[in-house]
């Protein structure tokens, strides 16, 4: 009986999988979700990866990831546009998965029940990529860099004055510094710039103390504390003297809000390169307070402009970095670029980056900027996924969890510095245009980008962000293999600080 019942099964399962109908996603730009509605009360296929957008309290997926629309493009501009037409129409409720998974995690070949065109049940599919082994593996790729420098933003790390920001108890705290304490010792970073600490030395002090028991072969110190003991947020420098150190005492910008914009002269041991690193964290972003950012970013432009020819210092390369509590085009963020500095978000990613999550939208509002001569010392830049991407449900104070993961609702920044002082810029673009041609199928011709003096290099990400390949280019006339699986890409060529880029549809 067992058997003919099981026999039963298999037969009604070849009907099930033969009656599937598969869903064909094209354009990013046209499709939405209303195209399931012919399949309502059937099951389909989808023909590309399938992406988790949102993992709180629900799970939303979509063909690709859902950006915010001002880290895509100016307010009414074209990529500000399409970015929020198809974040309202290209994502669904997927219900019955009954494991975790977090933000970024693609399920290929995804069989699902459509109940309504926006709620879709899951049948089967293949899980990859974003998880947290892969995390567990190693930082992202930064290059052959010399000094790894990091900004955090440690969502209140308060030690004393309890029970308004950050850990309300003594059992909360010790939970938040296991999950801190692991996060920083894994980025193993010679210079972090920190943010929302406790004012005073004790939490500043406690995270030295960690992270000199967690890697012995380094030794942290903190940059001397000038603000007052208290329950305020500051920023500050904790760094491996062995490896830099500070040239001067800090200069602290109270603009708008004391304590939360410092820059300080690192001078790097072992070569004698110095570069100026500015942390801040401006205003929260309220209703209204634009301005009250926009005044910040002018008063850290306006300093460094000064500083910089400082006797001590004369050095002008600079790296900005913290959390700005703005988008990427915003008012305060183009003060720093109609100056002529570079988002490094956008320089090494292009619109695919993104370091926080709000609403189910990826964006970033943390953020590195730098000059045009510090730009051609950075080997790479990349925000380092552990927290963004995760549940709020396994913050310290909801759950048992002790790993590094979402211990703040920020991901870290790390950019590699390989510092030479002897680098000429050339305010002349040496590379005008660059062309992406058609070539054989699934092949593309990059041209007029190779240039033997600098690298230039190639990225091939899926249509929601996640990078497949990334090689540098080595002729003029340089051919990149697509991949096989059908879908959509987008191809970004990075040539002399210029980032040109393609969508391409492999069928």
């Amino acid at each position: 009986m067992k058997k003919r019942f099981s026999t039963y099964l298999l037969f009604f399962y070849a009907l099930f999988a033969v009656a599937q109908e598969h869903v064909s996603i094209g354009s990013p730009e046209t499709w939405s979700v209303q195209s399931l509605t012919p399949y309502v009360g059937q099951t389909v296929e989808f023909d590309v990866p399938i992406v988790v957008c949102s993992n709180t309290s629900r799970m939303v997926v979509g063909p690709w990831r859902v950006f915010e629309p001002l880290s895509q493009g100016l307010e009414s501009s074209p990529a500000n546009s399409l970015a929020r037409h198809i974040n309202g129409s290209c994502v669904f409720t997927l219900t019955g998965v009954n494991e975790y998974h977090r933000c970024g995690e693609e399920i290929h070949h995804l069989q699902a029940f459509v109940q309504s065109p926006s709620e879709l049940s899951f049948v089967s599919g293949e899980w990859r990529g974003n998880t947290r082994a892969d995390l567990e593996k190693g930082l992202p790729d930064l290059g052959d860099y010399r000094l790894l420098v990091c900004s955090f933003n440690l969502e209140n790390y308060f030690v004393v004055n309890m029970g308004s920001l950050g850990a309300r108890t003594q059992e909360e705290h010790q939970a938040q510094r296991a999950k801190v304490s692991k996060a920083l010792a894994k980025i193993n970073a010679d210079i972090f710039g920190l943010v929302e600490l406790e004012q005073g030395n004790d939490a500043i002090q406690e995270i030295v103390d960690d992270l000199n028991a967690n890697l012995p072969g380094r030794n942290y110190v903190y940059v001397t504390e000038s603000a007052p003991a208290g329950p305020a947020q500051k920023v500050d420098y904790v760094f491996d003297a062995k490896k830099v150190e500070p040239i001067g005492v800090p200069s602290i910008i109270n603009t708008e809000l004391s304590n939360r914009k410092r820059m300080v002269c690192f001078r790097e041991k072992a070569t004698g390169e110095k570069f100026i690193y500015s942390i801040n964290h401006f205003k929260a972003m309220n209703t209204g307070d634009e301005y009250r950012r926009v005044n910040e970013a002018r008063a850290v432009v306006s300093f460094y402009s000064t500083y910089r020819h400082n006797p001590n210092i004369r050095d002008n390369d600079v790296l900005f970095m913290g959390d700005l509590n703005c988008y990427a085009y915003t008012d305060p963020i183009l003060v720093f670029t109609q100056n002529g500095f570079i988002d490094l978000h956008r320089a090494f990613h292009a619109d695919s980056s993104y370091s926080y999550m709000y609403g189910g939208r990826a964006s970033y509002i943390d953020h590195a900027l730098c000059n045009s001569t510090l730009y051609k010392q950075i080997t790479g830049m990349s925000a380092y996924h552990i927290n963004s991407d995760e549940s709020d449900n396994y913050t310290y104070d909801k759950s048992s969890d002790r790993t590094m993961f979402r211990c703040s609702d920020h991901d870290p920044l790390l950019v590699g510095l390989k510092l030479d002082s002897t680098l000429v810029y050339d305010p002349t673009p040496q590379i005008n245009s660059a062309e992406i041609i058609d070539g054989e199928a699934n092949t593309l011709v990059v041209f007029n980008a190779h240039e033997e003096t600098q690298k230039s290099y190639y990225a091939i990400y899926s249509i929601h962000g996640i990078l497949l390949e990334m090689e540098e280019i080595t002729s003029v006339f340089h051919e990149v293999a697509l991949p096989d699986d059908p879908g959509v890409y987008v191809v970004y060529v990075y040539a002399n600080g210029q980032v040109f880029q393609r969508k391409v549809i492999v069928r």
